[in-house]
């Protein structure tokens, strides 16, 4: 795993809403400059004080593969239609949160909001209380977690590695559910040219610090990241839980956000959202530090040719 942002750009379908009733809808990439020049564009009509407003703009989109071209003053623009939506935040209502002798802050970096997928009954009670067992009958067999970065006290936990009967089981399942959660994120189904699988246990104060799943060389075909929880009953941890955090556009790069989603490690859930997301792991408390009682992962990546 790595910590760097780099990541390939999301497709954002766009509604311009145009004065006299027209409107016009597209696809950019989510990094496009068009779309954030289009969306300053709206900001900075927000304002009460027209004279704050800067002077009106030209854009010219091209259409069909430059086959035809929208060409529009930037205040004929009434408003924007995203999916998924991009939030953006006038000067005004910045500058009424910040002090009285604060400088007035730029226009926000639209926000990108993190979509993920969680479900229910992974595994049927019979599979999870098979794996349970399989789980406790290896714990001498876990051994500590690292990252690609060598970074120390970046995350602790334990992991197995070979679990070939229920990795295989979980691959395979995971690859019947692709049709299902890469429109339901956005993305084009694909044949996923491999499948990573492997078994994590948190226990008391174990964690994972802020990182992305595919921002260095060996890791950047991983397009999806999956997360299959489970646990003993009844459960003795608290904690644990996943933010997957919001994404900026900053110098073409995605970035964090201060905003994010939390998932709750439910148990015989699996959750699936973009590698490229920026994510962390809270700590566990688990007061008895028995190994039964840990928070256990099947967790991996989907990767694509």
């Amino acid at each position: 795993m790595s910590t760097s942002s780099q990541a390939e750009p999301q497709t954002v379908r766009v509604t311009l809403l145009l004065a006299g009733g027209h409107q016009h809808t597209l696809s950019l990439p989510s990094n496009s400059p068009v779309l954030v020049a289009v969306m300053k564009a709206v900001a900075a009509q927000t304002g009460s004080d027209r004279n704050t407003i800067p002077p009106s703009q030209l854009f010219q989109i091209p259409l069909d593969g430059d086959k035809r071209a929208l060409c529009f003053p930037s205040h004929q623009l009434v408003g924007v239609v995203t999916e998924p939506p991009i939030y953006v935040q006038s000067k005004q209502t910045q500058m009424a949160a910040a002090a009285p002798n604060a400088p007035t802050p730029a226009v926000n970096d639209p926000t990108i909001p993190s979509r993920f997928v969680h479900l229910d009954n992974f595994f049927s009670k019979e599979e999870c209380d098979r794996l349970l067992q399989y789980v406790m009958e290896r714990e001498s067999e876990f051994t500590s977690t690292t990252t690609s970065t060598g970074q120390a006290d970046y995350r602790h936990s334990t992991v197995l590695y070979h679990f070939s009967e229920f990795s295989e089981m979980t691959i395979e399942r995971v690859k019947g559910l692709m049709p299902k959660v890469l429109p339901a994120l956005d993305r084009p189904v694909f044949v996923p040219q491999e499948i990573e699988a492997q078994l994590t246990a948190h226990n008391e104060g174990n964690y994972f610090k802020l990182h992305n799943d595919n921002g260095s060389p060996d890791t950047a075909t991983r397009e999806l990241t999956y997360v299959y929880y489970f646990h003993n009953y009844p459960k003795n941890f608290t904690g644990g839980e996943l933010l997957i955090y919001d994404s900026k556009i900053r110098n073409g790069y995605y970035t964090k956000a201060e905003s994010f989603q939390t998932i709750e490690p439910r148990h015989n859930s699996i959750v699936f959202f973009l590698s490229r997301y920026m994510h962390e792991v809270l700590p566990v408390r688990c007061p008895s530090q028995k190994f039964a009682d840990s928070r256990f992962t099947i967790n991996g990546w989907v990767r694509r040719s």
